[in-house]
């Protein structure tokens, strides 16, 4: 065995019983990822450790010694747990490590500069991830200053991959540092980066990056100058912006010309319909994953912004949600160009609703095809305002073929889901505002989906004989026939009122 994930909480076991367990893991173990581990726990098991009745001199070998790759949660970050982890493991080249503190953790329990000077003695790090979660408090790495990172840069010039977050006393010149110092660095994740500036951009054309991934969350300081820097590497093909404010149209002119991007999430940027025209032009070909949440200077027109003249037809994946002005008139344009989504989110919407649902349920993806809705393999509803039990009749058999994910709120439909959830026993319904878990890092759908991957829930219904067919069957066909007169004279009303 060479990989293990562990998902569950550890520190449920008693500590001197989980280290000796550890003592007989695989000496060919090369990943190792735990849900939850306490700090003093990973301490414990990686510190040297005499062998029973030997003399003091007689330490057993470390744990671990293969792992390449270790990523662990944690209650803190310390000093003491980074050089115990630098230290033990010889071979690693990825270290991922986050926590989430309760409360501010005092000096012994956190990751100072000292700590930082601690991370890759071996000089084989080459992915570094240190992330300082805020699920249960807002709290940040305080003691990390610009003297920890310039520390950290001189012992990790081969770092190809870096992501901070949680570091609110890094400035400019920490992160400036990092770029020119790691000359190999093509990924670059920051977050909460909230003293960073343009200056940290302003030459990156006297740098030697090749960057490929850039994400720069909650770093509320930058502005569309930033992004112009940054659009210099030809190669981006992620770029990351959310809840970055101050991002706004001209930031999208400069991307526009990245022939490369694949992704693009700007949610609660300044972005308007202009600068969403602007991606018609160099990523039309390359784009294939767009999120626009909470965007709130964006209007019904963004959509048609985004696919006017035939534009980012190999867009699959688009995130609307939290946009307070979007109505059915834009998914109707969806349905109207034929756009080949397969993920498509629109929670939090008011304005969205059954007529949108059946405007999806009734388009065809080619001439002469009879099966609707075919392309969405994940579709986001929670909470949008105009969901009714009308909806609910579209959303079954056999409407959506393809469909494995949907989001939808259940507190007043309880009913309906449940017969849902019967009608369409092979969909993930997420009814309690759970993000839909559809990224293939997650692996959930090909977990769920391993035994009905030969044969799709369609080509079932096609194959079934109609004998088989049962009378609640046969009553749901007739709701979807009645439905149909319903669904006309409402696909007519949003049509014209949309041209």
């Amino acid at each position: 065995m060479q990989e293990l994930v562990l998902l569950f909480d550890a520190s449920i076991f008693r500590r001197p019983d989980f280290a000796r367990v550890w003592s007989l893991a695989s000496a060919k173990l090369t990943y190792l990822q735990i849900g939850y581990i306490t700090q003093l726990m990973v301490i414990e098991v990686l510190s040297p450790t005499v062998a029973p009745n030997q003399s003091p001199s007689h330490i057993l070998p470390h744990v671990f010694p293969n792992i390449h790759k270790l990523c662990l949660s944690v209650d803190y970050i310390s000093n003491t747990m980074i050089n115990i982890i630098s230290n033990a493991l010889i071979h690693l080249t990825h270290l991922e490590l986050r926590d989430q503190p309760i409360i501010e953790p005092g000096i012994a329990f956190d990751l100072t500069d000292e700590g930082l000077q601690l991370i890759n003695q071996h000089g084989r790090l080459k992915h570094l991830s240190l992330i300082r979660s805020q699920e249960f408090n807002p709290t940040f790495f305080r003691r990390v200053t610009d003297q920890g990172i310039l520390f950290m840069a001189d012992c990790c010039t081969n770092m190809e991959s870096i992501c901070l977050a949680g570091f609110c006393q890094v400035t400019d010149t920490g992160f400036k540092t990092l770029l020119h110092a790691c000359t190999n660095l093509y990924k670059l994740n920051i977050f909460n980066g909230t003293r960073m500036t343009d200056l940290v951009f302003h030459d990156m054309h006297a740098t030697s990056l090749s960057l490929t991934l850039v994400s720069l969350r909650c770093c509320n300081l930058l502005t569309n100058s930033a992004v112009l820097q940054l659009a210099l590497n030809m190669d981006l093909n992620v770029l990351d912006f959310r809840d970055s404010r101050k991002i706004g149209d001209k930031a999208l002119h400069a991307i526009s010309k990245l022939p490369k991007l694949r992704t693009l999430l700007l949610d609660g940027t300044d972005v308007t319909d202009l600068g969403l025209s602007y991606l018609q032009k160099g990523t039309q070909s390359s784009l294939h994953k767009l999120s626009i949440r909470g965007c709130k200077r964006l209007t019904c027109k963004c959509v048609s912004s985004i696919f006017n003249s035939g534009s980012n037809r190999g867009l699959r994946e688009l995130d609307l949600s939290n946009l307070p002005n979007l109505t059915n008139g834009g998914v109707l344009f969806l349905a109207k160009n034929r756009i080949p989504l397969v993920d498509l989110r629109m929670r939090q919407c008011p304005l969205i609703g059954d007529t949108s649902v059946m405007a999806l349920a009734s388009m065809t993806m080619a001439d002469g095809d009879r099966w609707h809705g075919s392309s969405l393999r994940s579709l986001d509803l929670y909470n949008c305002g105009g969901i009714s039990k009308l909806a609910f009749q579209w959303l079954k058999k056999p409407y959506f073929p393809g469909l494995r994910w949907l989001g939808v709120a259940a507190s007043m439909n309880h009913e309906l889901v449940d017969s849902l959830a019967l009608n369409r026993p092979f969909l993930n319904l997420m009814t309690r505002g759970e993000e839909l878990r559809t990224d293939k890092w997650d692996n959930l759908d090909d977990i769920y989906m391993h035994d009905y991957e030969e044969v799709d829930e369609l080509e079932q219904w096609i194959f079934q004989e109609d004998e088989n067919m049962t009378d609640d069957d046969l009553d749901d066909a007739d709701v979807n026939d009645d439905d149909d007169d319903d669904y006309a004279d409402g696909y007519g009303d949003v049509e014209a009122e949309y041209e």
